[in-house]
């Protein structure tokens, strides 16, 4: 059973049938989620952004959850997501939407107010820092570093999509516990692969973070074991392909109203470079309302913080998209 009485539905976008959810009238915002996760990463969000006079909307993203999964790989790039949220818009009826992205849906998010400014006047990212485009693809950027075991690159390979298939619910309470701001250090996983290990490591018991029940869990654990990870990984391998189709916005700067929430713990930018990211964003985002970093939180924002998020979020968006 779902929570709340979330309206279900597919339609057809850009080539593929798109699923979501739908809570509460106004003005549409659509809600991008990440990998690994559906839309269901959204629940809290849906719930308060209509308690407030908003239409929420949160598909499952191309290649997610009961979104067609494209055949070919070279179907899931960022202009094939950006059209994605672009067709979505006119689908619902409208022809303006807040567009609000996590993790990989934040790429989608920042690239959908690049590109159509007209489409979406305000954009919320989450984890995940606008960056400038760098000097050569990011893939090779790595092999040349001498980076062949991080992970994006390990995501290239079968072997990836054969480790999570495996068991599905012990891949994502793996993923959810590194993630989560609170996990002591010695159980965050690192983001560089022993191939012999694989990304997950030895069968063990994974403790689930507070915030998430075990039958939160069954929901992503069960759209998984249906849809496998190929969908997702997707995303992934293409990376290089994304750096070369987004050439046309070489130096080009992102200036509708925008906000950034993070957690403080979130690996993405306590790095070197995720902090050089975080540090320069206003640069490229020109209008950027906010940072708002949340202390002892991590990867998972919008669920392990949901009140926090959900008041920066109405905030933001009863300023600017109205």
């Amino acid at each position: 059973m779902m929570p709340f009485e979330f309206r279900f539905r597919t339609v057809a976008v850009n080539g593929i049938e798109m699923n979501l959810a739908e809570y509460g009238h106004g003005p549409l915002v659509l809600l991008c989620h990440g990998w690994p996760e559906i839309w269901y990463s959204w629940r809290h969000q849906l719930v308060a952004l209509a308690a407030v006079g908003f239409r929420a909307v949160a598909p499952d993203m191309r290649g997610f959850g009961r979104t067609t999964v494209p055949d070919d790989v070279a179907a899931c790039t960022i202009l094939h997501n950006v059209g994605d949220m672009v067709a979505l818009v006119a689908a619902l009826g409208e022809t303006r939407a807040a567009i609000v992205g996590h993790d990989w849906g934040a790429p989608v998010a920042w690239h959908a107010a690049l590109m159509r400014p007209d489409v979406f006047p305000a954009v919320v990212a989450m984890s995940v820092p606008h960056r400038r485009r760098g000097p050569m693809p990011p893939l090779e950027m790595l092999r040349k570093a001498g980076k062949s075991d991080y992970y994006y690159l390990y995501f290239q390979e079968q072997a990836a999509e054969d480790e999570f298939a495996r068991d599905a619910a012990f891949t994502l309470r793996c993923l959810f516990h590194i993630g989560f701001g609170e996990t002591p250090r010695a159980e965050k996983m690192s983001l560089y692969v022993d191939r012999a290990k694989g990304f997950l490591g030895p069968r063990r018991d994974v403790p689930l973070p507070p915030w998430l029940t075990e039958s939160d869990m069954a929901v992503f654990a069960d759209e998984y074991r249906r849809s496998g990870f190929r969908g997702g990984l997707s995303w992934y391998r293409n990376i290089d392909r994304n750096w070369e189709l987004t050439a046309p916005w070489q130096g080009a700067t992102i200036d509708q109203p925008a906000l950034f929430i993070a957690g403080a713990n979130d690996a993405v930018i306590t790095g070197s470079l995720g902090k050089r990211a975080l540090d320069e964003m206003d640069s490229v985002v020109t209008n950027l309302k906010g940072k708002v970093l949340i202390d002892g939180a991590g990867h998972w924002i919008q669920q392990e913080r949901p009140e926090e998020v959900n008041a920066a979020l109405i905030a933001f968006l009863r300023a600017h998209h109205s």
